[in-house]
């Protein structure tokens, strides 16, 4: 019998869900560099009952920490696309953010090509559109160079900031996904048939105003961009709620419910 919880719960080494056993959709995350399933937590007390969180945890980080992180792309979705299966039964959308955006992409895709079911809605967080060069590569910056970059983007746990040996254990784990995405270059590849809503602050160096207006060629439905006051983590600055409310009267609409 499914149970229904109010926490993200682990229930293989990559998914991580808040069960709603009577929800008609589902909401799955992919974290930014760095982070991991937890990072999703507080969104689950947000969506409205029937949507149900689902999280990604990739090796390398939080209770994966001792994993090795994947440093190519095309393994990656590979094993994603096979470990999402269970999740994949009802209508959902993918929310990525950063370097999970990324993911979310290439993952749609890799889903039409094998045939499977695809996302009714693709939420991609503060990336630009392939084929951009307007943003500083950080992977390949000095050690002093790049933990300054990391932190001046934000969105590191304050308990991580405090601990000097937490933080200088992440960095190698943030360099290795920077450099993953960093060096890759999308396959040209016919536009997704789901709706594409881009997300990001209207100051993250990261995601420049010009840098969104690309995404709309990689899609034959829907294309919306929204801005927030913010930088990188515009949804940790001011708060999750309206994103998250924004995200699910989106999801709703698309999936032919009432928002």
């Amino acid at each position: 019998m499914s149970v229904q919880t109010s926490e993200l719960v682990a229930e293989t080494p990559y998914i991580w869900r808040a069960r709603r056993p009577e929800s008609t959709g589902r909401l799955i995350c992919l974290p930014h560099a760095g982070a991991g399933a937890l990072a999703y937590a507080d969104w689950v007390p947000l969506l409205p009952p029937d949507i149900e969180l689902v999280a990604v945890q990739l090796p390398g980080r939080q209770n994966r920490i001792a994993e090795e992180p994947f440093t190519s792309v095309g393994p990656l979705v590979s094993t994603l696309t096979h470990a999402l299966r269970p999740v994949l039964d009802r209508p959902y959308a993918i929310f990525g953010h950063s370097c999970g955006a990324a993911l979310a992409f290439e993952l749609a895709k890799a889903l039409r090509a094998r045939g499977r079911r695809g996302p009714d809605q693709l939420f991609m967080s503060a990336h630009p559109a392939p084929g951009f060069t307007g943003v500083r590569q950080l992977s390949g910056l000095p050690d002093d160079e790049f933990r300054a970059e990391m932190l001046a983007l934000g969105g590191i746990d304050r308990e991580i900031l405090d601990d000097p040996f937490v933080l200088d254990s992440l960095l190698p784990v943030l360099r290795t996904d920077f450099a993953l995405w960093e060096g890759h270059r999308p396959a040209p590849s016919d536009p997704l048939d789901c709706p594409l809503t881009v997300l990001c602050g209207d100051d993250d160096p990261r995601t420049p105003p010009d840098s969104v207006a690309g995404w709309q060629a990689h899609t034959n439905a829907e294309f919306y961009a929204r801005f927030y006051p913010g930088g990188h983590f515009y949804f940790l600055e001011s708060g999750a709620a309206d994103v998250v409310s924004f995200l699910s009267r989106k999801m709703q609409t698309t999936m032919g419910r009432a928002a």
